[in-house]
Formats: C-alpha cells, structure tokens, sequence
C-alpha cells in the first residue's frame, strides 16, 4: 500500500483515489434489488479512531463484495472514490462516503485481530425522539429492559415469508419508555438473550435504529442494527445507579414534530408502565383461564372441518394444538386491591405449572385438585411490571392492568434499597 492515511486525515480526500484505510466492518447492509435487476450493497467501516465511514457497491461491485466482506473482520481498502454524502441517506456521522467499484480492492488484515475500533454512540434521550418519527436519519438509545416479549413469527404481506421478532421495552432516564422491535437474527439471538435476562433489568446500548409512529412513537432494528447488552459506558454506569419512579410511554403527552411529518396520534389512551410489590390474593376459579392455541404462532385456533384445528395466522390446519393462559387475578398490597390480566408466560410463573398442565390436572384429579393449585398461588408476594390503559366496557371507562414481567421478590436487593432510602433520609436504626 503506497498510502495508509486514517479516515480523519484530509489527505483522504484530496489523493484522487492513491490512498488506502485500514478499518473494521461494524455493519453489513443486506443485498437487496434497487431497480429491476440492479443491485445495491452497502457497509459501516469503522477505523482505529472510532471514525466511521459508508462504503456503498452497486451491480456488479456488489455482487463481487458480498461475500467478502464479513462483519467483524478489519480490511485494507483502496481504489474507491469518495463523495460529500447525501444528508437524506447517510447513516453515520461522516461529511464524506464512499464508492467501491469492481476494480476496487478490499484485502482482509489477517493480522489485524487485535485492532478493535470503539463503537461511537450518539445517544438520543427517549423523550427527544418525536423529531425523528417516519424521518430518514437512524438515531441510537440506551435503556433499561423493563419487558421483553416472547418470540413472535410474523408473516409479511409482500413475499408471505415468516419471520421472527421479539418486543422490548426499554426505559431511560427521561422517565418515558419506548418499544423496540428486533427482527430476524437480533431476535433469535439477542431477543432470546435479553428474554432470559429481563428480570435482571440489563442496559443495553443500540446503534441504528429506525423511528416509527406505531402507538406513538416506536423503534425498529435493521439489519445493520448494533446491540451491546450491558455495555462499559458512563451512561450505563448513570442508568445502573437511577431509581425508577413513575414511567410513562413516549407518546403519552407528546406532540407530533412538523419535521418529520408525524401524524397526530399522541394520547392519553397510551399505556402507562409501572412495577408494583404485590400479594396474589384470589384467583376466580370458574373464568376461562385459557384459550386453544395454535403451536407454531401462537394465535387463537378454531375447529377445523372434519378433524383438527384451523389457524387463520398460518392458514393451516393442525392435528393438535396447546393452551395458553388468559386469565385475571386480584392482588393486595398495603394500600388496596387490583385486579390484573395476566397471559401465557407471567401466569405460568405465578401458578406454576403449564395450562396444558392445569388442564390435565384438572381433567384427571377433578374440581377439588384444580382449585387446590389455584390456592397454592395465592397469598404468595411478587414483583410485578404492569401496564395500565383506559378501557371502554358498556358505555363505561375502567383502566385495564395487564402484567408484562413477574419475578419474585429479591429480599436482598429490597433491603438493601431501603437501608440506602433511609440513610438519605438521616433515619438511624
């Protein structure tokens, strides 16, 4: 290489192509068609600084690039052309990006394993994200997971293929909460992680993500999406140490920006999120406490003609299908009662036991032994993270809770939270 001037040095724009940058793919954009057979392909590389850069390939440059490039791993790249970048499409923060075509050349470093280049954040807080609602730039946020759902298989309308999401729930210290929704492999592996880990309330830090008006305001991961769980940052360290109080969704209250064109859907009627200490003091034993799933989506299923069961979802017919719970029970604390809907995965770990397996119980040991599990359940505490919306009932306004995560109750943690309560408060023991 004749030159190896970094992506900060001027001279990397001023050398008409005699230059060369050692630097590390930290996102890989997926092959897609641009128009009719063309293609387009485009990456994040990141130098030793922290600098990052867009490098795009279009036809021929990407189907030649593709495969070579692999995320994580450091290259040298040279003979390319760069451009002022168009502020509609740019995705990091970069005056300048690039063009590989297929004389370019892209060597692997393999003997660059011990460069690793720091991933730049540029955090927007929770309640600053209005701005940016159906708007073209990505922003990155970090939070605390207050909830993740289980996984989901989605089918889209365009080509009828399924795949994966996870929902999470994420907090931060503007007091409002926002959804983030990851799709494909961030759902099957750091959606799985996260959902295995939710009661431990983890920060996570992500990068790239695009803001939509759904209920509001929400966020969805891309394929170029970055999520570092639990990340060695100062405002992770910040978060870890924040006591929450009251939490409220991002659209509660909000405006929709000129900017970006936002529709006004901002409103009360938006759920509210808070956890609770709680007692399960009853569980009405005569509801329906469940409803015939289908086992691969997860949606209601109907009876089929002739045999098995008809899943609208999948459009298919099934032999056999599952129970997922849906039921409500009452908890009691120091200041009254409430009662809470409670679904599949929070009732399992309240009750103990599956709904397919209550109903075997049930079904075999009778009446008496179903209402004795029920009992059991009761009258023990949990740690509960609910939601609260208004709900319209005969003409009638109520406020629906519904559980998002259960835990039990950390008597360790508890104590210790208020010994620290106390001692701000000059309280001696």
């Amino acid at each position: 290489m004749t030159s190896q001037p970094r992506m900060k040095s001027q001279s990397l724009y001023d050398l008409e192509g005699n230059w060369a940058i050692k630097v590390r793919v930290t996102s890989k954009g997926t092959y897609k068609n641009a128009r009719g057979e063309g293609c387009v392909f485009n990456v994040e590389l990141t130098d030793e600084d922290g600098t990052q850069i867009q490098a795009t390939m279009f036809n021929e440059a990407a189907r030649k690039f593709f495969d070579k490039f692999e995320l994580g791993k450091v290259y040298y790249i040279s003979k390319g052309t760069l451009r002022v970048a168009n502020k509609q499409f740019k995705t990091v923060q970069n005056n300048y990006e690039m063009t590989l075509n297929e004389n370019s050349q892209v060597e692997e470093a393999i003997n660059e394993a011990a460069f690793i280049p720091e991933t730049k954040f540029s955090f927007v807080p929770i309640d600053e994200l209005g701005p940016y609602v159906n708007g073209r730039e990505l922003v990155d946020v970090i939070g605390v997971v207050q909830s993740v759902s289980p996984k989901m298989n989605i089918r889209r309308k365009s080509n009828n293929e399924t795949v994966p999401k996870h929902d999470i729930t994420i907090a931060d210290e503007t007091n409002k909460t926002v959804v983030v929704s990851l799709w494909n492999d961030l759902a099957t592996n750091v959606g799985q992680e996260l959902l295995d880990v939710a009661d431990k309330s983890p920060v996570v830090a992500i990068k790239s993500l695009k803001v939509g008006d759904f209920q509001g305001v929400s966020l969805s991961a891309l394929s170029k999406s970055n999520i570092v769980v639990n990340p060695d940052l100062p405002e992770a360290k910040k978060l870890r140490s924040w006591k929450i109080t009251s939490l409220a969704s991002i659209g509660s209250g909000m405006s929709p920006s000129t900017k970006s064109g936002a529709r006004s859907m901002y409103s009360d009627s938006l759920p509210v999120f808070f956890s609770m200490k709680a007692y399960i003091s009853f569980i009405k034993p005569d509801q329906t406490m469940w409803y015939r799933a289908c086992k691969t989506c997860n949606k209601k299923v109907t009876d089929a003609l002739g045999s098995g069961y008809w899943c609208e979802g999948c459009q298919k017919n099934d032999a056999e299908c599952s129970l997922r719970y849906i039921m409500a029970l009452e908890v009691s604390d120091a200041s009254g009662e409430a009662w809470l809907s409670v679904f599949n995965d929070q009732a399992e770990k309240t009750l103990g036991c599956s709904a397919d397996e209550l109903d075997k119980l049930k079904s075999e040991e009778g009446e008496t032994a179903y209402q004795m599990k029920l009992k059991e359940a009761t009258w023990v505490p949990h740690l509960f993270r609910v939601s609260v919306a208004p709900q319209e009932y005969n003409n009638e306004k109520r406020q629906r809770i519904t559980v998002r995560a259960v835990a039990p109750v950390d008597y360790a943690a508890e104590s210790k939270y208020l010994l620290e309560e106390m001692s701000k408060m000059n309280i001696s023991m």
